[in-house]
């Protein structure tokens, strides 16, 4: 069994993952190191535009789809869509380990892998021929300051009614190499004030969905309302994205919910608004 679970972050923090993190909390756990504000520039341009700047981060792409090793027919795969970041090792290897990571579905055990190509290696000796696993790092968002980055994983095994999927964003502080987390983001003492807007954003997305509008007490019992510290930052304001069955059924997929730059002032600090 790989025993490598230290993440060493860009400032030299060791973090030991003694048993199996979200990406989530691995994030939380990078954001938990990050320096304090950086002045009071804003990090959020005031151009609206579909993406402001492709100024930032070198990106490049990596894809492959590989089967397993001497299969023949009907074979297991994995299909990898990611991103590689020249000259930015820690991002590099944070991709490569959060999505490893997000294939993890036994929260009470330990990942018996580290990265990618690990995973690979522990999955092909049990994979039924029709398993298929895809992983999958974009770039939502970027600018000269922020690369928020989205991961997404999916995966099939054979005799389930349908596949596991799974996402999460990643915003990066271009300038201090840093994981940025809510907590690093919200002026202090307004994540009540955050968890107020984002159900604001619940209640305008339930009359928008016509499953909640043709019976909306019985939606509300079966998915009610859940904060998320999934966020992502955009031109408009933050993405706030669910995974499957939190606030509605499978068919709903993942629901996003969108919170304006105006309705956050006095939530976020002023250098993550447009016009600080």
């Amino acid at each position: 069994m790989i025993k490598r679970y230290d993440w060493t972050t860009p400032h030299g923090h060791t973090i030991k993952l003694a048993r199996a993190f979200s990406i989530l909390g691995l994030c939380a756990l990078l954001a938990a190191c990050a320096s304090g504000p950086r002045d009071t520039i804003s990090l959020i341009p005031s151009e609206i535009a579909q993406e402001t700047s492709k100024d930032g981060l070198f990106i490049q792409a990596i894809e492959w789809v590989h089967t397993k090793p001497g299969c023949k027919g009907e074979c297991p795969s994995i299909s990898l869509n990611s991103l590689v970041f020249p000259g930015n090792k820690p991002l590099t290897e944070l991709v490569d380990h959060a999505l490893a990571a997000m294939t993890w579905l036994d929260q009470t055990q330990a990942i018996p892998y580290f990265t990618v190509a690990e995973f690979e290696q522990y999955f092909w000796p049990s994979a039924a021929p029709r398993d298929e696993v895809t992983l999958q790092a974009r770039a939502r968002y970027r600018n000269r300051n922020l690369t928020v980055l989205e991961l997404s994983s999916g995966q099939y095994r054979t005799g389930m009614a349908h596949g596991i999927t799974g996402s999460q964003f990643i915003n990066w502080d271009n300038q201090t190499a840093k994981v940025l987390g809510l907590d690093n983001i919200l002026i202090p003492g307004a994540r009540q004030a955050y968890v107020q807007a984002l159900q604001q954003a619940h209640t305008q997305w339930l009359h928008e969905h016509a499953a909640a509008r043709d019976d909306p007490d019985t939606f509300s019992r079966i998915w009610p309302f859940q904060s998320s510290d999934n966020f992502a930052f955009t031109d408009q304001g933050l993405v706030i994205k669910y995974q499957p069955y939190q606030i509605a059924p499978y068919s709903s997929g993942q629901p996003e919910l969108l919170l304006l730059y105006p309705a956050l002032r006095g939530i976020l600090q002023p250098r993550f608004l447009p016009d600080a």
